[in-house]
């Protein structure tokens, strides 16, 4: 991978990642407005994929990453897909 191909992914992961962010922080301000339990599935589930993608961001840094940390980058998905389930089907 060249240097610009290595910097455009970079930027591209960051900009996934603080849309993420925003994503959380916006559930989270609703659920603050408006305690509801479908608010707050919501914003926990915003909140375990904001960890799954900053954890593949670090994880596709590493030069030879171990299985160990692509379990450790799914596991936050798992649970924040999850609770946005659980989250609409209340």
């Amino acid at each position: 991978m060249t240097d610009l191909t290595a910097a455009v992914l970079m930027l591209l992961q960051m900009t996934v990642f603080a849309l993420s962010l925003g994503l959380t922080l916006i559930s989270f301000q609703s659920y603050r407005q408006r305690q509801s339990k479908r608010l707050e599935s919501a914003f926990i589930g915003f909140a375990f994929l904001s960890m799954g993608v900053g954890l593949t961001t670090i994880t596709s840094q590493l030069s030879d990453p171990m299985t160990l940390f692509y379990v450790a980058e799914t596991v936050p998905f798992i649970v924040g897909f999850g609770m946005l389930y659980v989250s609409l089907y209340r």
